[in-house]
């Protein structure tokens, strides 16, 4: 599921200006293949400091810098607290956003997220930009 989920992002995104994964934790594989297939820098944030790669940032009071140039942001299994947040900092940049649930969970519907089913990968996203609709 993984890779396809990652390749949903590399053949979608491959042109993007920046790419921010939100809330990585203990979980960079998906932002480390990215920055392997894609030969850019992707920017991995999360409220603490799991790995020396991680950018610290609390996405409920955002640094708006960070993400201010992101063509995408996505979050792997965000709580459903935080979601609104996210939703919110892609809007204010212009970035398409892309969420992966927890399979048990769903996301409450608003009329621009569109569920996605892309080989074994099941995951929202919301177009905010013109590259990848």
């Amino acid at each position: 599921m993984w890779k396809d989920f990652t390749n949903y992002i590399i053949e979608n995104y491959s042109q993007a200006s920046l790419i921010v994964e939100v809330g990585v934790g203990c979980f960079p594989l998906v932002a480390i293949t990215l920055q392997e297939y894609l030969n850019m820098d992707i920017i991995m944030t999360d409220i603490k400091l799991y790995h020396d790669q991680i950018v610290v940032d609390d996405i409920t009071n955002p640094n708006i810098n960070i993400y201010k140039n992101a063509s995408l942001i996505y979050s792997i299994r965000p709580p459903e607290e935080l979601q609104p947040y996210i939703k919110k900092i892609a809007e204010i940049v212009g970035a398409d956003l892309i969420i992966k649930p927890f399979s048990t969970e769903f996301i409450e519907q608003d009329k621009d997220m569109k569920l996605i089913n892309y080989k074994k990968a099941i995951f929202y996203k919301k177009c905010n930009n013109e590259m990848a609709e």
